[in-house]
């Protein structure tokens, strides 16, 4: 059963995350390093997998750690709710 995690996006291309996160982040080709800001971030530039759509900063979206998907916190709740 996938893990869905739910952040609050710093900007429209990435979001710092913790430790915990890293490994998922990998995995999923998504993670960013080398900032000044941060140690480590969930890269979504790509927006919502599931229509496109982009996530803005402030906004909360969902990270799907079992298939990498970013999804809007629309998305992300409908996945969660049905699995």
């Amino acid at each position: 059963m996938p893990l869905i995690h739910f952040e609050m996006a710093d900007s429209t291309e990435r979001t710092q995350i913790g430790e915990g996160l890293v490994r998922f982040a990998v995995q999923a080709g998504r993670l960013e390093t080398g900032q000044d800001e941060g140690r480590y971030f969930l890269t979504h530039a790509d927006g919502c997998d599931a229509d496109g759509k982009r996530i803005k900063p402030g906004d909360g979206f969902c990270f799907d750690t079992e298939t990498g998907d970013i999804l809007c916190e629309e998305h992300g709740k409908d996945r969660s709710e049905n699995g």
